[in-house]
């Protein structure tokens, strides 16, 4: 059974002080040494969201996939060319931390990386789903549609019930999505092997979240959380193996980079993209501040990041 080094890499000492309450669990391990001081200052989202702009970029999307039949394709590519439509939408972390009790928050004005494989795979979803015509309902019915969509993949079971009931460990997020038939989680189809540290992030470092930080009675509940999940197994393929297995991953999968920092399971997310005859990373990264592609493979990328050690890979399956 392989088992993950202990590694306290130096980087961790200084930029994950620095970069740590300000992006977890916003694209974590998606800063450089040179950048990690210059991005712990950013403020988050510039933009308000569930306005009416974040409202006409859905409609916009999914017009757009609709009139380039993207209603009639297996939803993998679905998601993979709607993603590329998002390409220069800007990065912003804490997109989700909007202030008072929780609720399900449309932004896609602005993306983190997460948001965005959330975002693209709820649009992929709705047009694969429902006639155009819901959005040209007077009443707003795509809202509704739209917004019951993004709850069910952002929620544990699809359940908005409170902050504990977002998923807030991508680990989990791919689970739960497998569990209820919404994605096939591959890591262990891909010779993936098992992650033995515990989860505990988030329990640890409470003052990196708004929520805990300001009702501590919420720990007891993630505690719980934590303890369940490290009690699971999660595969994941190391970074050595991924160039091994990437012909069998396919446009459209979901990426989830996995971390190497104590009780993180996942450092950064994407959406697998093919160019060019080598596979690379369609993703919201905060280095270079807008949705991209990567320059570089993604068995490149991942190895050329410090923080992160893996994939897991999840495919969406057809509504």
């Amino acid at each position: 059974m392989m088992m993950r080094p202990n590694i306290t890499y130096p980087f961790r000492c200084w930029a994950w002080c620095l970069v740590v309450p300000m992006v977890l669990l916003s694209c974590a391990g998606e800063v450089d040494d040179a950048g990690a001081a210059a991005q712990s200052a950013d403020p988050g989202p510039k933009t308000l969201p569930g306005t009416d702009a974040d409202w006409a970029i859905m409609q916009e999307q999914a017009r757009w996939a609709y009139a380039n039949g993207l209603d009639s394709l297996p939803i993998g590519q679905v998601v993979a060319r709607i993603g590329q439509q998002f390409v220069g939408t800007p990065y912003a972390p804490h997109t989700l931390e909007v202030a008072g009790v929780e609720s399900l928050v449309i932004e896609l004005q602005e993306l983190d990386c997460v948001t965005f494989v959330e975002n693209v795979l709820a649009l992929a979803r709705f047009v694969r789903s429902v006639p155009e015509s819901m959005l040209d309902d007077q009443m707003g019915r795509h809202r509704d549609y739209y917004s019951g969509i993004l709850a069910n993949l952002r929620y544990r079971d699809g359940n908005l019930d409170g902050y504990p009931t977002r998923l807030h460990y991508f680990s989990e997020w791919i689970s739960d999505k497998d569990t209820r038939g919404l994605v096939r989680h591959l890591s262990p189809e891909l010779g993936g092997v098992p992650d033995e540290e515990p989860i505990n992030f988030m329990t640890t470092h409470p003052d990196a979240y708004r929520q805990l930080g300001e009702d501590p009675a919420f720990l007891p509940a993630f505690q719980d959380i934590e303890a369940r999940l490290s009690s699971q197994p999660r595969h994941y393929v190391p970074q050595e193996r991924i160039a091994e297995v990437a012909d069998q991953i396919q446009n459209g999968d979901l990426i989830a980079a996995t971390s190497t920092i104590a009780g993180l399971d996942v450092a950064h997310t994407g959406i697998a993209l093919w160019k060019e005859g080598h596979l690379h990373l369609l993703h919201a990264p905060l280095v270079d501040g807008v949705v991209e592609v990567s320059e570089v493979s993604l068995a490149d990328r991942i190895q050329r990041i410090r923080g992160q050690d893996g994939i897991m890979v999840a495919r969406p399956l057809d509504p």
